[in-house]
């Protein structure tokens, strides 16, 4: 059988590149994110090179919107509460590491959450950013990082809003002058000049929910099957993913980047993994994940972006990376056991030579803290 296989490959090489890639041999290619290689395989296997393009979607803000108002006297402008704002209760992994002022813009997310499913609600955050803006003599710039790392805790901590377009997400500051000098600044997110701020796929309220009720199927299945023990519930909903879903190779599927994508299309890259397995573990069995992104490093050497999740058990943090864990198998051949746990529940020792973490979802926003793997 090895000699079969060395004449085979010289006689591979010897033709063009597309006919290798068709040949008959096995082989089995990971998935993962940018130029994605495999790393896996057994001694039955050739392993070929992945390359993919596009594994982490764009959660940047779009450019501040401004407007100026004149008005003859110093008065009420909204009848705008701010306080039910601030008082909403929140205990999630990001949201923990906000400042108040990007926890108060969060908050409205959380207080608007049903009225943003339409793509068209206006969220108003009042005048609570007046004195930061007087302060800045009316620049925006602190206040745009405040948005964006709240636009970015929100979507990392709750993958259930995945119909949201951060880049169609406009914040509006309207500044008010008085005729006595005295000056107000009022705040609201809206869909500014975009039809609205839902992704592409979802053109309604009624198409939002539906497709929620689709992913409540999927979490109410992993419910009912929940076990009382945190490391039977992490591998089982690990299984569950890998068996599921597939890859999409050609990076060009719609809602690829998301919970639903993943759970109800059953197709995705590796950010819709992790949300995934964020969203069922925490939603359907209590067990704290939180995603992680950063680069991965394959078998050639290629640095690629990527997504994976930290995993919560008996009170120590694990890495756990869905998207490696499951192989593309070529040939009518099977992956192994082994191919599909390398990278589960793993130690930093074993899994940071080949992933490495950023602190920052993107460049606008900030730097979050992350457990220690070890």
């Amino acid at each position: 059988m090895i000699k079969v296989l060395k004449n085979l490959i010289i006689v591979m090489f010897s033709i063009i590149t597309i006919y290798v890639l068709v040949a008959g041999s096995f082989s089995i290619v990971k998935n993962m994110g940018e130029q994605e290689t495999a790393v896996a395989q057994t001694e039955q296997n050739t392993i070929l090179p992945q390359i993919a393009q596009g594994s982490i979607e764009d959660v940047t803000i779009p450019d501040i919107i401004t407007e100026d108002v004149e008005l003859d006297s110093v008065e009420d402008v909204n009848n705008f509460n701010e306080n039910e704002t601030k008082n909403i209760e929140v205990d999630k992994f990001l949201y923990n590491q906000l400042s108040d002022d990007e926890k108060y813009i969060y908050n409205a997310f959380v207080k608007n959450k049903e009225e943003m499913k339409t793509g068209t609600a206006v969220v108003e955050l009042g005048d609570y950013f007046t004195n930061m803006l007087k302060s800045k003599n009316g620049d925006t710039t602190e206040l745009r990082t405040c948005y964006q790392t709240a636009v970015e805790a929100y979507t990392y901590d709750n993958p259930d809003v995945f119909y949201l377009e951060p880049t169609k997400m406009f914040l509006t500051v309207s500044t008010t002058r008085f005729s006595d000098g005295n000056t107000e600044f009022n705040v609201n997110i809206s869909n500014g000049n975009a039809d609205n701020y839902l992704i592409e796929e979802f053109n309604s309220k009624e198409e939002v929910d539906s497709a929620l009720n689709e992913i409540e199927k999927v979490k109410n299945y992993i419910a009912q099957h929940r076990s009382d023990n945190d490391y039977d519930n992490i591998k089982n909903v690990h299984d569950f993913l890998i068996n599921t879903i597939d890859y999409d190779e050609s990076i060009s599927q719609e809602n690829i980047y998301n919970v639903y994508g993943a759970l109800v299309n059953k197709l995705c890259v590796c950010e819709g993994y992790a949300k995934a397995y964020k969203y069922l573990l925490e939603e359907a069995t209590g067990v704290q994940c939180i995603i992680v992104v950063g680069t991965g490093i394959n078998d050639k050497g290629q640095t690629e972006r990527h997504a994976w999740n930290y995993v919560l058990c008996d009170n120590e943090w694990y890495a756990v990376d869905t998207t490696w864990d499951d192989p593309i198998v070529r040939g009518g051949g099977k992956a192994t056991n082994e191919d599909k746990t390398r990278y589960f529940m793993k130690k930093g020792r074993d899994f940071n030579n080949t992933h490495k973490m950023e602190t920052r979802f993107t460049d606008e926003g900030k730097d979050f803290q992350f457990p220690d793997i070890g």
